[in-house]
């Protein structure tokens, strides 16, 4: 996703206006008698919060434009709904919102269909959770949740659940000195932990051809089902450290069963 375009929507983001405090403050005093000129003005000296949030989801695959389009709709909303009596900044208010915004934008053009129930289950669930965060300044639990909306808490994990977007074992979640690590390397393997898969494929042979650190770690990663991260706080070295040791076993292995 390109988000470090000049041009995004037709707006020159190298010449948007910056507004000062008192400028702020005069605008929304017209602002809330329903002066429209006003509420453009402050509009587009805010789009740069809008760009600046937008770049937390330069991952994503959609279009800049799109989700610039959705963060302004996000501002528009703080816009609408800010208490100026309150003592919080304009940007403290505005960035969950217009978070929120794009966030439902990739959660609804997810390309796993959910059903429209599901969304709205989420949707309340994510709200109340909100305001309940506003109202006791700590993250309320499912409980707290299920009692706000009167939603089973089984309900409202199982909607949140189907509206997150679907991760590749083969995304990379670190990088250290060239090792990357993938999501699939902080998985436990249960499953060749329960199958007595060592008889099968003589692995206690190639694993005689180990160093006794590596072999340590391919007992604790596939025998006793560890993630890698839990590896290598139980050996004191680092994760990367772990999945290159690992790699280097698992092609030893390999080649001695050829």
């Amino acid at each position: 996703m390109l988000i470090n375009k000049v041009e995004i929507c037709g707006v020159n983001t190298s010449k948007l206006p910056l507004l000062t405090n008192d400028e702020k403050k005069l605008l929304f005093e017209r602002i809330k008698k329903g002066d429209q000129e006003a509420r453009e003005i402050y509009i587009k000296g805010n789009l740069r919060l809008v760009l600046s949030v937008i770049k937390r989801f330069s991952s994503s695959s959609e279009n800049a434009d799109d989700l610039f389009q959705i963060g302004c709709i996000g501002l528009m909303k703080a816009i609408d709904n800010f208490d100026c009596t309150m003592d919080v900044k304009f940007s403290t208010y505005a960035v969950p919102m217009i978070v929120g915004e794009i966030r439902r934008y990739l959660r609804d053009n997810n390309s796993i269909r959910v059903s429209r129930s599901l969304r709205d289950t989420a949707y309340k669930a994510i709200y109340a959770r909100e305001m309940l965060m506003k109202e006791h300044a700590s993250e309320p639990t499912i409980q707290e949740i299920s009692a706000a909306t009167g939603i089973a808490a089984e309900d409202i994990v199982y909607a949140l659940d189907a509206i997150q977007s679907p991760v590749s074992l083969f995304d990379p979640v670190y990088t250290e000195g060239g090792d990357t690590l993938y999501v699939m390397d902080q998985i436990s393997d249960k499953k060749n932990k329960e199958d007595n898969w060592v008889e099968n494929l003589s692995l206690s042979e190639a694993m005689k051809r180990l160093t006794p650190r590596e072999h340590h770690i391919i007992d604790l990663r596939f025998f006793e089902g560890k993630t890698q991260m839990e590896v290598a706080e139980e050996i004191h070295i680092s994760q990367a450290q772990v999945s290159r040791l690992e790699k280097n076993a698992l092609k030893t292995m390999r080649n001695y069963l050829k």
